[in-house]
């Protein structure tokens, strides 16, 4: 294997790593076990009271996910901007991803009765902060390892190999948790160690990518190096994307696109509970479904950028799932709604 292979495999890996906490952690298990530790600490009202303020239980995991995005939209821009000038993108992968796999093994400590959602709720927003940094510090090693003609199709690897990595974990958590549920034993436990290995899965992989990727020497001089430069670099950016209307349009549309798929994925569990009665073994099948339909349609996706280009090829993915929203929201009334309305996103 030569030395190019051998960067872009570890930076497959990475996407590998981080799958186990977008699926089975944000997506699965942590929305129905988090809403169901906050309902068991509801007071008479039936409502909990973070911070003084009443809410549904059933709203707090949402909130949090708000907080986490909102922290991510003012935070991951300086690091973007810091990592592309340093040196040292390895030891920036590393602190982002060993921070999030922490922080998601620290959510092994909710329980049921024990009130400590607002914990829970804590290592969440860490752990989510965490994940997106540690994206953004592992995309900028993506200039180094692929011509802008090779990029489609070297991430859509990434995203087939991630897709693979969290798909075969959650295939072991369904097992876990479905002989615990089969056998009459407590699912708690088996939820508390989900988190566990998905903390322990991310940490051990990130150690790989960041063995097999290479740091590249500065292309600006050690002066721009300062954070004082990236941080000027940064807001003289923000401050002239008015004189590039398209590029400005681009960067608002991102953040709601953006937003919404990531709400729909975290929330698609708690709605399957909440709204439709499904338990998590059945979700658990559902996003097993998405796991692997998914890898052809990264692949596909590529090569539709290739024939149509990435532009469009995103256009088509956004009105697939503008498609899917509005089915979900007039159509889906049964588990298998759910699963169908499940394969169709993992192909957009």
């Amino acid at each position: 294997m030569n030395e190019l292979r051998k960067q872009r495999f570890g930076w497959y890996v990475y996407d590998w790593a981080n799958s186990a906490f977008s699926t089975s952690v944000v997506t699965v298990f942590l929305g129905p076990f988090l809403t169901n530790v906050a309902e068991s600490t509801a007071n008479s009202a039936g409502q909990i009271t973070p911070f003084g303020i009443p809410m549904h239980p059933g709203s707090w995991f949402s909130y949090c996910i708000a907080v986490s995005v909102i922290l991510q939209v003012f935070i991951l821009p300086p690091i973007g901007a810091i990592v592309d000038r340093s040196h040292r993108k390895r030891l920036a992968l590393a602190l982002c991803a060993f921070l999030g796999a922490g922080a998601t093994i620290g959510l092994s400590v909710l329980s049921a009765g024990s009130g400590n959602y607002m914990i829970g709720g804590l290592f969440f927003i860490i752990a989510n902060l965490s994940f997106g940094a540690s994206v953004v510090v592992a995309n900028s090693f993506l200039n180094d390892l692929a011509t802008p003609e090779q990029r489609d199709n070297v991430s859509s690897r990434g995203w087939a190999l991630g897709y693979l990595g969290g798909g075969l974990l959650l295939l072991a958590h369904l097992l876990w948790f479905s002989s615990a549920k089969d056998s009459g034993g407590s699912v708690e436990p088996v939820i508390q160690g989900v988190f566990i290995t998905c903390g322990v899965w991310w940490a051990l992989f990130t150690f790989v990518s960041i063995m097999l990727l290479r740091d590249k020497a500065p292309s600006l001089t050690t002066e721009n190096h300062s954070l004082r430069k990236s941080f000027k670099q940064l807001f003289t950016t923000l401050r002239d994307l008015a004189k590039y209307p398209q590029t400005l349009r681009f960067f608002i549309a991102y953040l709601l696109y953006n937003d919404a798929i990531q709400t729909v994925i975290a929330m698609a569990s708690v709605y399957g509970a909440e709204e439709l009665g499904l338990g998590l073994d059945v979700l658990t099948q559902a996003i097993l479904l998405v796991q692997f339909v998914a890898i052809g349609g990264s692949l596909a996706f590529a090569w539709l950028a290739n024939r149509i280009n990435t532009k469009r090829a995103i256009i088509v993915g956004l009105y697939g799932w503008c498609a899917v929203l509005i089915a979900a929201f007039f159509w889906v009334s049964t588990a298998t709604h759910f699963f169908i309305l499940a394969a169709v996103i993992a192909i957009v």
